[in-house]
């Protein structure tokens, strides 16, 4: 059987790992904003300047979005709020916890 807390930590690491992912389709996301632009200028060389303006606004919040995973992730890595909040339920003894962890969800 395996112990509560190992397992809300392995949850925890699960989440983080997909939260990071979200680094992975924020770049590729970008590189498709940018290589568009690069087309769009191509096709359009007087309009460079509202395009180039354009590509820098839709990349700044693309990268937002990254950050915001980044964040997640050490969040969930180093801070691990879960797991400190039912630290002291977690830590009960064994008779008592195995009564109560099934309320636990």
């Amino acid at each position: 059987m395996y112990h509560p807390l190992a397992f809300a930590i392995a949850m925890s690491h699960i989440a983080a790992a997909i939260a990071l992912l979200n680094g992975i389709f924020c770049s590729i996301g970008q590189g498709n904003v940018a290589a568009n632009a690069v087309a769009a200028i191509a096709r359009q060389p007087e309009a460079k300047g509202s395009i180039s303006t354009t590509m820098f606004i839709g990349c700044g919040f693309a990268e937002t979005a990254g950050v915001y995973g980044l964040l997640i992730s050490f969040l969930l890595i180093f801070v691990n709020p879960l797991i400190n909040a039912h630290l002291d339920v977690l830590s009960v003894p064994q008779q008592i916890g195995a009564a109560i962890l099934p309320f636990l969800g």
